[in-house]
């Protein structure tokens, strides 16, 4: 489970490789490098870029879309999750925003990082960090809604790579390359499925 990623990048570079034209916010309205999942009480947020008619923008917004789960001690209680790796993709819950392509969005990043498998000599499991060293900036295959605190999202996951797997054997998010975008952003859900798969290993970076 990928709870931890980097966008080092400015917006006008953000803006250059996403296809999107001026005017966009200023800089300093965006988070700091490393972005994490929103809690309860403290929202944290990200960025992502969204289809807004004909254009693109970007769009500021929690990172973690809230769903209702049943407590573990009275499941007649309901407890707010923020869901931040979408894996089970045939929940309605997830579909009715995946047959959506307003609902789709690509986020930007220029790094992510996985735990480790085995503790450190500090006891502490090490954190891991992967880029794609040909593109600077890249982009998991998102998915947003609307909420009581503002817009959400979260990005799916996969299968991890050749890269990946040795460290997070479970999952990796979906990294989609340069010419999916615009199939992301527009295309029936039925024809995007097979771009959930694991990027190429040979072209990633363990840092």
């Amino acid at each position: 489970m990928c709870n931890r990623y980097r966008l080092t990048a400015k917006q006008a570079e953000i803006a250059a490789t996403f296809g999107i034209r001026p005017p966009y916010e200023p800089d300093e309205t965006y988070p700091a490098p490393d972005i994490f999942p929103t809690g309860k009480k403290t929202p944290f947020f990200g960025q992502v870029v969204i289809e807004d008619g004909t254009d693109r923008k970007i769009e500021r917004m929690e990172w973690g879309v809230p769903t209702q789960v049943p407590s573990k001690r009275d499941p007649s209680v309901k407890l707010t999750k923020y869901v931040t790796n979408v894996r089970n993709l045939n929940s309605s819950f997830w579909r009715s925003m995946l047959t959506t392509p307003a609902r789709r969005c690509l986020v930007p990043v220029t790094a992510f990082s996985e735990f480790g498998i085995a503790p450190g000599e500090d006891g502490k499991k090490p954190l891991h960090w992967f880029d794609v060293p040909s593109r600077p900036i890249f982009a998991f295959a998102g998915i947003w809604r609307p909420t009581e605190r503002g817009n959400a999202y979260g990005f799916l996951t996969t299968e991890p790579n050749a890269i990946v797997a040795p460290i997070h054997p479970k999952a990796m998010p979906v990294v989609l390359h340069d010419d999916d975008y615009d199939r992301w952003l527009s295309a029936p859900w039925d024809d995007l499925k097979g771009l959930v798969a694991p990027y190429p290993s040979q072209l990633m970076r363990l840092g």
